[in-house]
């Protein structure tokens, strides 16, 4: 039996003291490399490493603040084998960090603050654009949409074009669609359901909806670390959905999930 490829999966690294799931507890380089190395030895494929939450309500940090988390530990893990993005929206936190060993950048910001297209074209490292609606602090707020599915790719098509224009390869763009950032329940669902039709933009997809709110909204109001069943759930269709990469917290799970769909999905 030939097993079907499944998704890369990315584990989540969080430098932070308020990230929605895990924040404070890889609040240290030295907690956050053993996490990491933790992630590499239960399958992960990536790890994202992010020094600024960018959770419904967070607050920003300053770029030396954001430098004097994620650099160290991206030192740290640089020699594990494994790839590593950088989850930021400062074009001086995506330049330190690549020169430190990360070779994505995941910007939640789709490259849309000033000097990021350019320095993305001049690191040449791979990029991921992720839709949002409004700001961490209020995308939460009242998020509206005529036909949430259209304008999510009419807007990461027409950042995928600025990127390339600016001088990113094609090759080296990811997009997100972003769920739960700047999105109701409603509108998360709809994206989830038409990640096909997103796959199909010409572009590798990377999915997060790891122990995000709309898990709760469905079950009961679960908190964040009792989302695995949920998050596998939307791992496993977004697998299904052509989705190249996922991006989770609970990486053993999801690694031995998907293998097991992948399985299935081969079977004579």
């Amino acid at each position: 039996m030939t097993q079907r490829p499944r998704p890369l999966v990315m584990g989540i690294v969080n430098v932070t003291p308020d990230s929605f799931s895990d924040g404070g507890q890889h609040f240290d380089a030295a907690r956050a490399i053993v996490h990491g190395r933790g992630l590499i030895a239960a399958g992960a494929d990536w790890l994202d490493i992010g020094g600024e939450s960018t959770r419904p309500g967070a607050q920003p940090v300053s770029e030396a603040e954001e430098l004097k988390r994620v650099v160290p530990v991206i030192e740290g893990l640089a020699g594990t084998g494994i790839p590593l993005s950088i989850d930021t929206m400062k074009p001086g936190v995506a330049r330190a960090a690549i020169s430190a060993g990360a070779s994505l950048w995941n910007d939640v910001n789709a490259l849309r603050a000033d000097d990021a297209l350019e320095t993305a074209a001049e690191l040449g490292c791979q990029i991921c654009l992720m839709h949002m609606q409004g700001a961490p602090q209020t995308m939460q707020a009242d998020p509206v949409y005529e036909d949430v599915v259209a304008e999510v790719e009419t807007f990461l098509l027409a950042r995928a074009e600025a990127a390339i224009e600016a001088g990113v390869p094609r090759e080296s763009i990811w997009l997100d669609p972003g769920i739960g950032f700047g999105k109701t329940l409603t509108h998360n669902l709809a994206l989830m359901a038409a990640l096909p039709r997103l796959a199909g933009l010409g572009f590798p997809v990377l999915f997060g909806a790891s122990r995000k709110r709309f898990i709760a909204a469905l079950n009961g109001d679960a908190p964040a670390d009792q989302r695995l069943g949920g998050s596998l759930a939307a791992a496993l269709h977004a697998a299904r959905s052509g989705a190249r990469m996922i991006r989770v917290h609970d990486v053993r799970e999801t690694v031995q999930a998907l293998k097991i769909q992948a399985a299935i999905a081969s079977a004579p």
